[in-house]
């Protein structure tokens, strides 16, 4: 028989009438003739109503009651899924992570699966069961406690399901129709993808589209799990939403597919430090103690060639990072300088900054898109302060204000509303 994996976000399941609505799409496929493994979400608001029960309670809480109590929102879906689903004649029953069991490490908070054994959920199938209702979000740690995967963890389960259980697809329903070129808030000409590869959604994920969480599109890649993203509140058929498959799957690949931003970006800059070898360790290694997500990393040539404070050649040195990390990054390298592992002038610090990214796999075959991208946003005189690139992938850093104009410019240059 074969075997498709439903994922639910929270706003797909967020009352019972929407679980109503869930638990008919999950009978339409199972009368379409397949087994389906369903993974659920906890209702919208309720995992942020635990953590903030959590918090009140214990602010030192213990990670692993933290789990206990966080993870309880998905049961709670999972079993009115399933009895949903009985009321419209469906063979169905729910799964918590342990009685799967869904096998991860010990990392409270953010664990990873480490195996999902098929021997329990392959049983019921073969007993007669249609449908298994999965808990996503949680796990089961080598210690016997309840793990939880951090925030979009419900998809990473869908996917590795999908993956374990070698799935035909994996359909993620939540409150958008697909992936579109770039946000429809932002640009009116936004377009919906038909297809697009696992290497541009998960460029598109890191770089703050929130569609898909990024370790699902990570794990999706790695065992080639083909993925649909599609609405929960229309009506759908085989060609609804957007496919996410593998590039050979794609006849003809523009040369940029979307435009991805992120508005929570800061920009620091070192002025005058030593340009010798084992300086980026020096700057760096301090900032991934302290938990700092560096991205965008820029060696500049300083003003001073040689600088008698050092004693030798100095350098400039810029780096991006989340704005929510500023004060941690800050710390670190002060606390670096006073402990003698780094020596700088000045650190100066930018939070006006947006990121702007273009990605397209078409890259690898089309020359001339950073000419291109460079070209539109002059056109807007929107002033470049920093240059990334990657294979398929070149990204800016610009003055905030400017980051829906150049959403727009560059949709517009790459002609995104055209199929």
């Amino acid at each position: 028989m074969p075997l498709l994996v439903m994922k639910f976000g929270g706003t797909s399941v967020g009352d019972l009438d929407r679980i109503a609505n869930a638990a008919a799409k999950v009978k339409r496929e199972v009368e379409r003739g397949y087994d389906v493994i369903v993974i659920v979400s906890a209702m919208s608001g309720k995992t942020n109503e635990l953590v903030g029960w959590v918090e009140k309670t214990s602010p030192l809480y213990d990670a692993r009651e933290y789990d206990a109590v966080v993870s309880s929102g998905e049961n709670i879906t999972a079993g009115l899924m399933a009895l949903r689903l009985q009321e419209m004649d469906v063979p169905a029953r729910s799964w918590q992570g342990w009685q799967v069991p869904i096998n991860t490490t010990s990392a409270h908070g953010s664990a990873r699966f480490l195996s999902i054994p098929r021997a329990n959920i392959d049983q019921k199938f073969a007993e007669g069961m249609k449908v298994a209702v999965v808990a996503g979000f949680q796990g089961l740690s080598p210690e016997g406690r309840i793990t939880t995967l951090g925030r979009g963890g419900s998809d990473t389960t869908a996917v590795a399901f999908a993956a374990a259980f070698e799935a035909e697809r994996c359909d993620i329903y939540t409150d958008v129709d697909g992936i579109y070129t770039t946000d429809p808030r932002v640009s009116s000409k936004a377009r919906k993808l038909d297809k697009i590869a696992f290497e541009e959604m998960l460029e598109l994920a890191s770089l703050g589209a929130k569609v898909l969480q990024t370790r699902s599109v990570e794990l999706a890649m790695r065992y080639n799990v083909r993925l649909r993203v599609l609405s929960s509140f229309e009506d759908t058929d085989e060609t609804s939403g957007t496919l996410v498959c593998a590039e050979e799957e794609i006849m003809e690949s523009k040369a940029v597919s979307g435009i991805a931003f992120s508005r929570e970006e800061a920009k620091i800059t070192l002025f005058t430090i030593e340009d010798r070898p084992g300086i980026a360790t020096a700057i760096f290694g301090p900032l991934a103690e302290a938990g700092v997500n560096v991205d965008m990393i820029v060696q500049n040539i300083s003003e001073k060639d040689y600088d008698e404070h050092h004693a030798g050649a100095v350098t400039d040195m810029t780096f991006s990072c989340p704005i929510n990390q500023v004060a941690r990054a800050e710390k670190a390298l002060e606390d670096a300088k006073a402990a003698g592992k780094i020596r700088y002038d000045e650190l100066i610090i930018d939070t006006d900054v947006a990121k702007v990214s273009v990605v397209g796999i078409g890259m690898r075959s089309h020359a001339g898109v950073a000419a291109k991208m460079f070209n539109a946003l002059a056109a807007e005189n929107i002033n470049i302060k920093v240059i990334t690139t990657s294979e398929i992938k070149i990204s800016v850093l610009i003055d905030r204000k400017y980051m829906e104009l150049a959403v727009q410019a560059l949709h517009d240059a790459f002609g995104l509303d055209k199929a």
